[in-house]
């Protein structure tokens, strides 16, 4: 049994030291986030200047530079297909979508996964905010936001200044991400 648990922590070394810390993540916690993790503050200083660098493709295929939205606050939510609480929380992130757009706010989906895999599943569930494919580089970019952990879902407020508001990480509380986009 103890040889099991060294080659399980190997096994969960190896991922993380080579760049797969979501999935480490995802499989310490046994597919689980944990709701009550939340990070203010521990985000780069470039992480929004990174962001707007940034060109990703959209779900129809076509590049776009992350800068188009620019000056406007945005919600960031990394996610990918095979993330249960992502797919969980889909519905909620859509409805406020479409609650805040009257009020300018965009939310943004960065799918941490393929091209194939975002696609298909866009296919079964429709949402109606702007969907990125980041790849498995995604993951990078949600590290640079203060995702250390690596997991999924995870969640960036960012105002029209480009300053970060929030961030979080698990499934959201649609009435904190209600109180924090009122804010803004």
């Amino acid at each position: 049994m103890n040889s099991m648990r060294i080659v399980a922590a190997a096994l969960v070394v190896a991922i993380v030291a080579t760049g797969g810390g979501f999935y480490a993540s995802h499989l310490i916690i046994g597919g689980q986030t944990n709701q009550a993790a939340e990070f203010t503050s521990k985000a780069s200083g470039n992480a929004v200047d990174d962001l707007w660098k940034t060109q990703l493709q959209n779900a129809a295929g076509t590049q776009q530079a992350l800068a188009s939205f620019k000056g406007k606050p945005i919600v960031l939510n990394f996610w990918a297909s095979w993330c249960g609480p992502c797919v969980k929380e889909m519905s909620t992130l859509a409805a406020l979508h479409r609650e805040y757009e009257k009020k300018g706010i965009t939310f943004i989906g960065l799918g941490v996964d393929s091209e194939k895999n975002v696609n298909a599943f866009l296919q079964k569930v429709p949402v109606d905010y702007p969907i990125y494919v980041a790849g498995f580089g995604g993951a990078d970019l949600a590290r640079s936001f203060g995702n250390n952990a690596g997991a999924l879902p995870f969640t960036v407020v960012i105002d029209a200044k480009g300053v970060i508001r929030s961030t979080k990480l698990g499934e959201v509380d649609p009435k904190e991400l209600k109180a924090t986009l009122d804010a803004l």
